[in-house]
């Protein structure tokens, strides 16, 4: 457990056999961390999490810990695939019991819903957001799932992204059957798959659906991890029940902390109750040198939001949010400051999204009170079951897309209360292009593209973070876009040419204007260039940087430019509608 930031499928340099009943490790280097955004120890502030804490943007500070995607586990390609260890078990079956006082019961009661896991095959072909007109290379990977009523089997998001094909294998069997993925929802990371051929369900019991369970309440994950082929079981107790970052696309919902061991492939498995019934979904897991064995679940409460979402829209929507930052009010003078009452409670309105509905009637510097007639504290929690208490974004994430919501604020010492409406969050650098191909634009040698989360991790690698250039960085974690449209353009690359010298360097820079007008998005960008019938396409960009070329020699090198890279297009095909 001393690598702090392993990566998925990286081979540990003391290879042994699983302790969870997993056979061999992959042998391949990780390919990059497909939407996982690094944790600090500080608290940051999604769905209304408290926003006001400061990262060290250029330094690199002691890292303590971080949150990582269980994931998949990566098969090496032909050439580069290792000796794999050999699965020693001769049962199909292997139990970990972790904590001491911990009983078998909950593992063999939860063994008759077993035969309802099933082990996800994917075939992944991921975009290339540094070169956006082509693909990386295919790999493959391996990871669980589990069979739910109405022909359907949920896994991971993260299990299936990018995914060119997906194939699902039942337990005991040795026939492996195509799947078609109905959604994803990458806020919570849940995937639902289904399978047309009837012989896949056979003889199989969809899994139940168990309460929320409560602390020390026994858990059994169930699944395929390091790549194993038969079923492995690790076993242990909730430890921690609170709002968590989800680091596949650094969303807050509510998680469950386990003690029993989640490893590369046990993403998508069922963790079960002492009854059998199906608790969480096991998705990612800490790496800490002083931790061990810390697992995190996706609860029934987000499973349930997700398939009740799918089966109402047709489609997933997502979690909503309420558009908003906010500060505790745990500070006398500062409540006193705004006229709260010694019994009142709640938190101070920092900012409100221009993208949010309630954008016109929440202001800076209220005070929300209550949300639904729940009241909020001033360190932001609320209620949750007896003794414990969670922040109030849970109440927000249980509503869905659309719902309408009362709010009642303290402004100006008067009590206000408005009914608004909850919806989806636009972010200005967006943590997930929900699998839609990155869109580029080139005129003259110079690449334009939108930034997102995974064209910074392209660029600047897992440490992003750290390495990207501030002012970005800046943007990622305090910007808000001021229209659901907008995007933040950029010169990613100039491909150099006679009609670009003196341009060479310039390389992720944002572009402000071209020649006088605002760059609201690339499309805006790229149709204000094509139209350009001025002499000069003049680009002003960040840094009080110009860039200035004759409209007409450089839309005619264009095309030269691209054939002597192999370039199919100048503008990615979502721009030519």
């Amino acid at each position: 457990m001393g690598d702090l930031k392993r990566k998925r499928g990286r081979k540990p340099k003391n290879a042994v056999a699983d302790s969870g009943g997993g056979a061999g490790t992959s042998s391949k280097e990780a390919v990059d961390d497909g939407g996982a955004v690094s944790t600090s120890p500080i608290e940051t502030a999604t769905n209304g999490a408290d926003p006001q804490t400061h990262r060290r943007l250029r330094a690199r500070p002691r890292r303590v810990g971080k949150h990582e995607e269980v994931d998949r586990d990566i098969a090496a390609s032909p050439e580069r695939r290792g000796h794999r260890f050999t699965d020693h078990n001769n049962g199909d079956i292997t139990t970990t019991i972790l904590s001491g006082d911990l009983r078998l019961g909950a593992a063999a009661k939860a063994a008759p819903s077993m035969d309802a896991v099933v082990k996800v095959f994917c075939v992944h072909t991921e975009p290339n957001f540094s070169l956006p007109w082509q693909r990386k290379r295919q790999y493959s990977s391996s990871s669980s799932g589990f069979i739910i009523g109405g022909r359907r089997v949920l896994t991971n998001a993260h299990s299936v992204e990018h995914h060119t094909q997906v194939k699902l294998k039942k337990r005991g069997s040795d026939t492996k059957y195509l799947a078609t993925v109905l959604s994803i929802g990458t806020e919570c990371d849940i995937a639902m798959l289904t399978v047309n051929d009837d012989e896949f369900w056979e003889g199989v019991s969809p899994l139940g659906f168990g309460d929320l369970p409560a602390l020390q309440d026994a858990v059994t994950v169930v699944g395929y991890p390091i790549g194993g082929d038969t079923i492995s079981v690790t076993s242990g107790v909730v430890s921690r029940i609170e709002i968590l970052s989800y680091v596949h696309v650094s969303t807050e919902l509510l998680g469950l902390q386990i003690d029993a061991a989640i490893n590369s492939g046990n993403s998508g498995g069922p963790a079960f109750n002492d009854k059998g019934k199906c608790v969480g979904i096991a998705f990612q897991s800490l790496k800490h040198e002083d931790a061990e064995n810390i697992g995190y679940v996706i609860p029934t409460p987000v499973i349930m939001h997700f398939i009740q979402d799918y089966e109402k829209n047709g489609a997933y929507t997502g979690f909503p949010i309420i558009g908003i930052e906010w500060q505790k009010m745990e500070n006398p003078d500062l409540r006193l400051s705004v006229g709260m009452a010694h019994n009142q409670k709640g938190v101070r309105i920092r900012r409100v999204e221009p993208t949010a509905p309630e954008s016109n009637v929440l202001k800076p510097s209220d005070v929300i009170l209550s949300f639904d007639g729940v009241d909020i504290a001033n360190d932001g929690t609320v209620p949750f079951r007896h003794g414990e208490r969670i922040g109030f974004s849970y109440l927000v994430s249980q509503k869905y897309t659309g719902d309408d919501a009362r709010v009642k604020v303290l402004r100006k010492s008067k009590i206000l209360e408005f009914k608004i409406k909850l919806n989806a969050h636009k972010r200005l650098i967006p943590a997930h292009i929900k699998g839609k191909p990155p869109s580029y634009y080139i005129v003259g040698g110079f690449v334009f593209s939108a930034v997102s989360v995974p064209y910074l991790r392209s660029e600047y690698g897992k440490d992003y973070e750290f390495d990207a250039p501030v002012k970005l960085l800046d943007k990622l974690l305090h910007a808000m876009a001021q229209s659901i449209d907008e995007q933040l353009v950029v010169v990613s690359q100039v491909l150099v040419a006679d009609i670009n010298i003196g341009y060479e360097e310039l390389v992720n820079t944002q572009v402000i204007a071209f020649n006088g007008n605002p760059v609201k998005n690339l499309k805006s960008l790229a149709n204000m260039v094509e139209a350009c019938k001025e002499e000069y396409l003049k680009f002003d960009l960040d840094y009080n940087q110009i860039v200035v070329l004759q409209t007409k020699n450089a839309k005619a090198a264009t095309s030269d430019i691209l054939a002597m890279h192999c370039i199919p297009s100048a503008m990615s095909d979502d721009l030519k509608s």
